[in-house]
């Protein structure tokens, strides 16, 4: 029959002197910044910010060459 000792920080050692790594238990801990998908605010105001650089960016491209979106592919 083999026998344990547990020492105070959670770790077991057997009669022969070698370390048990796997009876650590990991410590559980809640990630509180990783809800960033979804409908969330974070990313509605994400998807706010790159719509106005899209607008605004057609409409420099608009008054840079004469042509819309549209007609800029059309003469590709």
């Amino acid at each position: 029959m083999r026998t344990f000792t547990m020492r105070a920080n959670g770790m077991i050692i057997d009669e022969a002197g070698k370390l048990n790594n796997f009876a650590v238990e990991p410590k559980v801990y809640i990630d509180e910044q990783g809800d960033r998908t979804g409908f969330t605010p974070y990313a509605e105001m994400l998807n706010g910010r790159l719509a106005m650089i899209g607008f605004v960016s057609l409409i420099a491209l608009e008054v840079f060459t004469g042509h819309g979106i549209f007609g800029l592919l059309r003469s590709l």
